[in-house]
């Protein structure tokens, strides 16, 4: 039937489309690989608006809680829808801020200070250790499936909390987020540890050596040996360090898996 140019019709959805976008384009707020400064932010609306598009069709048909709202009224909406894309972004993307304050402490012990090179992750200047390792732990994360765990996620909090019903007042998981920061920290402890432990132990050889040997350039050469010393260790421990944050991505996923299944009642 000839409906004349009404597109009442498609302003119905205008709404829960808008939702559905906003709740998946929080994690391109923060999430790791997806957040990345090096991703256009056109792209990113872009990649965001699509995924609404191919996921719409399917959860508006169960998952819409119809409500009257203007402009403003929309707005409260939108934050909430945000807000729970961005809490599993931000989870996802602390054992990865891990490994690069493992390899920022673990650069300065080595001597790398000085060195500072552009990050296009945070968009600022980041240590070269620290970068490398963030870059190792990225390309872990999306090895273990992380990227796909994220939106399965976010994707089934639609059967759990309707479209338009989101609100995470006094339910934000701030044990959990205290738990996951804790284990991060322990992350980037256990991978530092080894090179601070070599660098300091060739501290005390090389002062040793520098009070018997007054005529010994304690400065230059400890430099060397340390970057030296440094560098295989990290080489050596480069397989545990990957099954370490690999382990530690998946246990943080699982944790928000867990807590997305929570939202079931506090959504309803």
């Amino acid at each position: 039937m000839d409906t004349g140019g009404d597109i009442s019709p498609l302003l119905r959805h205008a709404v829960p489309y808008t939702l559905v976008a906003f709740r998946l384009a929080g994690l391109f707020l923060a999430a790791p690989v997806l957040s990345s400064q090096g991703v256009p932010a056109r792209h990113k609306a872009l990649l965001a608006m699509t995924l609404a598009g191919a996921t719409y069709p399917i959860v508006v048909t169960r998952a819409w809680n119809p409500v009257e709202t203007d402009l403003v009224g929309l707005i409260p909406l939108v934050l909430a829808e945000s807000l729970i894309g961005l809490t599993v972004g931000l989870l996802a993307s602390i054992p990865i801020m891990a490994m690069d304050m493992a390899g920022s402490v673990a650069g300065q012990t080595m001597g790398f200070g000085l060195a500072k090179v552009y990050n296009p992750e945070v968009d600022t200047d980041a240590d070269v250790l620290g970068q490398l390792l963030m870059f190792l732990a990225s390309g872990i994360f999306a090895a273990v499936g992380g990227l796909d765990q994220m939106f399965r996620g976010v994707l089934g909090t639609f059967d759990r909390v309707p479209i338009g019903a989101a609100g995470l007042d006094g339910h934000a998981p701030l044990e959990m987020v205290l738990g996951v920061v804790t284990s991060g920290l322990e992350l980037a402890l256990r991978v530092a540890l080894p090179v601070v432990g070599i660098c300091m132990l060739l501290m005390i050889v090389l002062g040793v050596i520098g009070k018997a040997m007054p005529a010994f350039n304690v400065m230059t050469v400890g430099f060397i040996i340390k970057l030296i010393a440094g560098v295989m260790v990290l080489a050596l421990a480069v397989p545990a360090v990957a099954e370490a944050s690999g382990d530690e991505v998946r246990r943080v996923m699982d944790e928000v898996s867990g807590w997305l299944s929570t939202l079931a009642g506090k959504g309803a």
